[in-house]
Order: structure tokens, then C-alpha cells, then sequence
């Protein structure tokens, strides 16, 4: 292991991350990061329980006068979204994560950093280490496919689950107790396509230098997605130009707003010029557009050769209801919440594009906090894929959140963190998806709050952990378990 995190506070919890990075831990990669777990209960004689989606379950019991406390769960999720730079060279099936430290930030080099939600593990692994922390009996839920579906919380067995309270640790904003969240889906469309023929010069187009971010948490940023742009610039090629098009793609994860974007089309000769001039018309006011959300956007086109050949391209009229569907298919914010004022109540985001040998596939990841509006969603992509000859499918459906009038986890937290750090936290709703919904579905009696360290553009490889943060977390939490002796 590299230490590069030796010498950061708290000690265990930096070792531990450390450690979780040096394991690839990607969605549906999580078998290797789920038998460290196991290893480390059994390691320390603590009971534990690995179920066949990899999900983890320790068991940690009541520190001596706390054996009457009711039982408190501590929940992350293990995976991480593989994000990196299109520069970079890195494998998320096998490397480990290469960390650095800048003044008070922890990040990963060119990728994620899968601070989202590697330092709960760490957090609840440093806890159930420490035998001088006073705390009640402990559950400790390490699940997997969050990001990709919430599949392991969909998989998790509850019935042998005795916790009243649960600390859920997947928020990524200190002092903000999150009391609500959306429930969402995964949309998935797919149109078959032809291939034609077609003769004249290849061209490729790449839009990059986009901010992306979390679909749920930033989609309120009005930060551009690649994808709808490069849709939109297709659409501007199209309507003046004779243009055929070989392949389109974009985006890496549907629950990240898409940083790149990429195509292949064809031209006639005497449309290159008048091509160059209508992608640089597009890309002035697109940079006006986003001036402020987004103000690096770039778009290269490159002409391979003045020298026609013949190129396989999709079917023009194949092509035509790809690109209606960029263009139409709704995307971003749909409704605002009237009960909580500045909450995004309703989003999706068109998160991936491919071209497959039989089809160009889209991925949209759709968010509501109702019920009836996330359907809604889901029914018009279904309307518009199904009227444009394209099949429609969602899966990975989680519930939403609700709010509880009366929560005395959250009046304890609140109440500690006030005597801990002279303000008070805010209590708050968030647009993103959590694995409590699914959690309290199964089990409707505990009382549940989320909370974490402060955690920036994560979904990108700019994310970065702050190291203070994560210290002033781990205190609040530590605090927490102490006081609940009754």
C-alpha cells in the first residue's frame, strides 16, 4: 500500500479509505472490496453475514450499560462510479486508485475518487475497530450496486435486521441532515438502425470540457450535457448540410451529466468549409449559453482526409428519428417542488449514448420525489421511443424517501452537532436517490437520517474529499452513539 494518506486524521478512518481505494470497487465489480469486509468481522470476532448480491452485514455488540439501547444501523454502500479522463490511462477492473493530497483535500488522479461512498466503509470499519468508543449494539449495512440501480438494497434480506435507528452515511454536504430523498429509475431505449453505403469525407467530432456532475445532486447547476449537445449540433449540420453519420456516442454513466461526446459523419467536399463554420457558429453560442454553468466547452472537428472513399453509414431515415430523439426527448429539471421551495422535484438526464452493431441505444437516469411524476417520465421516453419505431425498457426502480414529522435520531444529531461545532445544521430534502427509501419500505419503523463529509464534483474526476471535513464527521458520529444510552 502507498501511505499516502499516513499522517491524516482521524488516523483509522485515512487508513481504511486507503485501503478501499487500493481494491477496484466499481459497480458490479464489488466481490473483491465485500470479502475484505468479511474478512476484517472475522478478523476482529465480530458476526458476520455476506449474501449472494454481496451485500455485508456486521454485527458489533452494546458497549457495557448500553445493552437496553435499541440498535442502530450504520449504512454505505460500497461501489463506485468509474468516471476518468479520456487522457488518462487506467483500468478500473484492476488499478488501484492513484490518491494525492493537496492542502485539505484528498482526490484521485484523472479519476474518481469514489469518496461517494468509500468513506462510509472506512467510517463504520474505524468504529467497529475502537473498543474504547461507548455505543449501542451496532448494524453495520455495506451494500452494493448503489449507483447502478440500488440493486444490492433491493437484494437485502432485513429479516433478521433489529436496528430502531439508522445513520445512513451517502450524504456528501457537512452539517446538512438530509430528511427526504427521490426515488428514480434507470430508462432505457434502443433504435434498430441499417447501414447504407455512402461516399464522400469523413469527419470527427468530439465535444469535451464539460463540468458533468451528479445527475441528482447537480442537475439544478445548469451545467451542460454533452450528449443533447451533440445532438443539437447534428441538428445544425442537417439542416443545411447533406450529412451522413457513422456512428454517435457519449457519456459513461446515467447518473452522471456527460462530460464528452462523440460522432463520425461523412460530408461532400465542397460542404467541409461551410461545415467548420457552422460547428463554430454552434460553439459561440453555446459558450453563451452556458457562460456560467459551463464555461470550457470545447468541440474538435477534425476532417480525416480531403480524399473521398466510401464509409458505412446509418440509414439516413434510421438517422432521423436518432436525432428527433436527441433533440425532443426531455432532459434536466421537470417540475419544483411547492412544499420545500428550491428543491428539484422531478429530473432526468440523458446519461449515455452508444452506437451497437444493430442499434443506437440511450440511458436516461430518471428522479422524482412522486411517485406518479417518475412514471409520468418514464411514460413519455416510452411514448416517444415506441412512435419512433424504438423499443423502451427501465429497471433498477427505487422508491422515494418520506419525510417523518417525528424523528428523534434527527432531533439527537441536530441537538449534538449544535453543541459540537456553535450552529445549527440544516435540515434538508435532496433530489438525489438513497438507499433509505428502500430500507424503510422494508422496514417502515426506523427512523432514519443521512449525513457525510463534504465530497466536491463527485461523479467526475475532480471529485476531492475534504480531509477536516471527514475529521468533523467522525466526531459528530462518534458523539451521536455515545449519547444513545437510552
Amino acid at each position: 500500500m502507498s501511505n499516502i494518506l499516513s499522517g491524516l486524521e482521524p488516523a483509522r478512518v485515512f487508513h481504511y479509505f486507503e485501503e478501499i481505494c487500493a481494491i477496484p470497487h466499481g459497480s458490479g465489480n464489488e466481490k473483491a472490496i465485500s470479502d475484505y469486509c468479511v474478512a476484517f468481522a472475522r478478523s476482529h470476532d465480530l458476526w458476520v453475514r455476506q449474501d449472494g448480491a454481496n451485500n455485508v452485514i456486521i454485527r458489533k455488540p452494546a458497549s457495557a450499560g448500553y445493552e437496553t439501547a435499541p440498535v442502530v444501523m450504520l449504512q454505505g454502500h460500497m461501489d463506485m462510479v468509474c468516471e476518468k479522463n479520456s487522457d488518462v490511462d487506467f483500468d478500473f477492473e484492476k488499478d488501484s486508485l492513484k490518491l494525492k493530497v493537496e492542502g485539505d483535500f484528498v482526490s484521485a488522479k484523472g479519476t474518481t475518487l469514489g469518496g461517494d461512498d468509500g468513506i462510509a466503509v472506512a467510517y463504520v470499519l474505524a468504529i467497529l475497530e475502537d473498543d474504547t468508543l461507548e455505543h449501542p449494539e451496532l448494524e453495520v449495512v455495506i451494500t452494493t450496486d448503489e449507483e447502478v440501480g440500488m440493486k444490492g438494497a433491493h437484494a437485502l434480506d432485513v429479516s433478521d435486521l433489529k436496528a430502531s435507528y439508522l445513520l445512513n452515511l451517502d450524504n456528501e454536504s457537512e452539517g446538512q441532515i438530509l430528511t427526504s430523498c427521490a426515488g428514480g429509475m434507470k430508462s432505457r431505449a434502443k433504435f434498430p438502425i441499417r447501414r447504407v453505403e455512402w461516399q464522400g469525407i469523413s469527419a470527427d467530432i468530439k465535444i469535451s470540457g464539460l463540468k458533468g456532475g451528479h445527475s441528482g445532486a447537480e442537475i439544478h447547476c445548469g451545467r451542460a450535457n454533452a450528449n443533447r449537445l451533440l445532438g443539437r449540433l447534428l441538428f445544425a449540420l442537417d439542416k443545411e448540410l447533406n450529412v451522413g453519420v457513422c456512428d454517435v456516442s457519449g457519456g459513461m454513466k446515467d447518473n452522471a451529466i456527460p462530460r464528452e461526446a462523440q460522432a463520425k459523419i461523412v460530408l461532400q467536399p465542397e460542404d467541409a468549409a461551410r461545415a467548420i463554420e457552422i460547428k463554430e457558429s454552434f460553439l459561440a453560442d453555446i459558450r453563451d449559453e452556458f457562460s456560467v454553468a459551463d464555461p470550457q466547452i470545447k468541440i474538435e472537428f477534425d476532417i480525416e482526409s480531403n480524399e473521398q472513399k466510401e464509409f458505412s453509414i446509418i440509414h439516413p431515415a434510421d438517422m432521423e428519428r436518432i436525432l428527433f430523439m436527441y433533440v425532443q426527448s426531455p432532459n434536466g429539471i421537470q417540475t419544483m417542488s411547492m412544499e420545500l421551495p428550491g428543491l428539484v422535484e422531478s429530473s432526468l438526464n440523458m446519461g449515455i449514448v452508444r452506437t451497437e452493431t444493430d442499434g443506437v441505444c440511450f440511458s436516461w437516469a430518471v428522479r422524482s420525489s412522486k411517485k406518479s411524476l417518475k412514471f409520468f417520465i418514464s411514460d413519455q421516453l416510452a411514448y416517444l421511443t415506441e412512435f419512433l419505431g424504438g423499443t423502451y425498457w427501465y429497471d433498477g426502480e427505487y422508491p422515494h424517501w418520506s419525510y417523518r414529522s417525528h424523528s428523534p435520531i434527527r432531533e439527537m444529531v441536530t441537538s449534538v452537532y449544535k453543541e459540537l461545532f456553535g450552529k445549527d445544521a440544516s435540515i434538508e430534502a435532496i433530489h438525489a436517490g438513497l438507499e433509505c427509501g428502500l430500507i424503510s419500505e422494508k422496514m417502515p419503523e426506523l427512523d432514519i437520517v443521512a449525513l457525510g463529509p463534504d465530497i466536491m464534483d463527485i461523479h467526475t474526476p475532480d471529485e476531492h474529499l475534504s480531509i477536516s471535513s471527514v475529521e468533523r464527521t467522525y466526531r459528530l458520529l462518534r458523539t451521536v452513539l455515545s449519547r444513545m444510552k437510552g
